[in-house]
């Protein structure tokens, strides 16, 4: 049995920045279609349907930022917690690495025979 005693803010903050970022981009193609077909409704809604293409634009940017600071505060939170009341166990297995043998070696010429 291990315990997870603490884990690295910057590490946790990347990986959730960029989690972050790929959900901001699928939100982003979401509205990139609601604007499109905003934009190619008659009215006078265009101005609204351009704010909707420009939040699609910065979607991936703010999700990805948020993303960020969230991961830190978590993974803060996660140190400070377990520092008090011991952190996560786990219960990890060795698995064996596959055999791989050496591929066959030509054989060597000596030259001063």
């Amino acid at each position: 049995m291990v315990r997870l005693r603490s884990v690295g803010v910057l590490s946790v903050a990347k990986i959730y920045g960029v989690i972050h970022m790929a959900i901001g981009i699928l939100f982003g193609v979401f509205f990139v279609l609601i604007g499109m077909v905003g934009l190619a409704a008659p009215g006078r809604q265009k101005i609204g349907m351009v704010g909707i293409l420009v939040l699609a634009a910065l979607s991936p940017f703010i999700y990805g930022a948020l993303g960020f600071v969230v991961g830190a505060v978590g993974a803060l939170l996660y140190n400070w917690i377990a520092s008090a009341i011991g952190g996560i166990e786990m219960e990890l297995e060795a698995v064996p690495l596959a055999y791989v043998a050496a591929p066959p070696q030509a054989p060597t010429v000596n030259p001063a025979v």
